[in-house]
């Protein structure tokens, strides 16, 4: 099996990944996913419907958003399937933002128990590092304000929201007046500068 990440929107898939596109006798991932690999597919696509992938037929191919080893499908791959990499909303917002990845402690709180994921927020942060966090709809942008501003850290944060997409928006604001996000696909950077 292989698992290829399709990037963060429609211009950023790799040569590589579409080359394994085209090649692909069956196709499995989201409806974001299959859309955003739509013109280079030659055979079926189906729509995922769990993430048993190891039910899938050996020579699946499976799309996954952004890059598939950031809270992506590559979490659930065998030691012998094949990743391709994925331009990643964290590069994207990075690069949008003009911070080098080195500075950025990854977080995501999807589906996470939140307890853990403040705890982590504040342990990187008094490790002097960044913070790229995927939110959870249980603790978005309003929540992580709140937080931060309880634990008396007084930071930047940005809604990166659509990155590479057309309506691509970044906003950035501080934990007495945070950004709003307009969207339900976005990413929070928590800055220390």
């Amino acid at each position: 099996m292989k698992i290829i990440g399709v990037g963060a929107g429609p211009d950023l898939l790799t040569k590589e990944a579409i080359k394994a596109i085209e090649n692909a006798k069956i196709i499995f991932g989201s409806k974001r996913a299959i859309e955003l690999a739509k013109e280079h597919l030659k055979c079926e696509a189906r729509i995922l419907t769990d993430y048993t992938l190891h039910k899938l037929p050996e020579n699946a191919v499976v799309l996954s958003t952004g890059d598939p080893m950031l809270s992506g499908l590559g979490k659930y791959a065998k030691k012998t399937d094949e990743i391709i990499p994925g331009i990643s909303s964290l590069q994207v917002a990075c690069a949008r933002l003009c911070l080098e990845i080195d500075t950025i402690a990854v977080i995501t709180a999807h589906s996470r128990d939140i307890g853990n994921v403040k705890e982590r927020i504040l342990a990187d942060l008094r490790n002097g590092k960044n913070i790229f966090l995927l939110p959870d709809h249980s603790f978005g942008v309003k929540d992580i304000a709140g937080f931060l501003k309880k634990e008396c850290f007084s930071k930047k944060i940005s809604v990166c929201e659509k990155l590479g997409y057309p309506g691509e928006r970044i906003v950035t604001g501080t934990i007495d007046e945070p950004p709003v996000a307009g969207s339900d696909m976005y990413c929070v950077i928590i800055t220390n500068f």
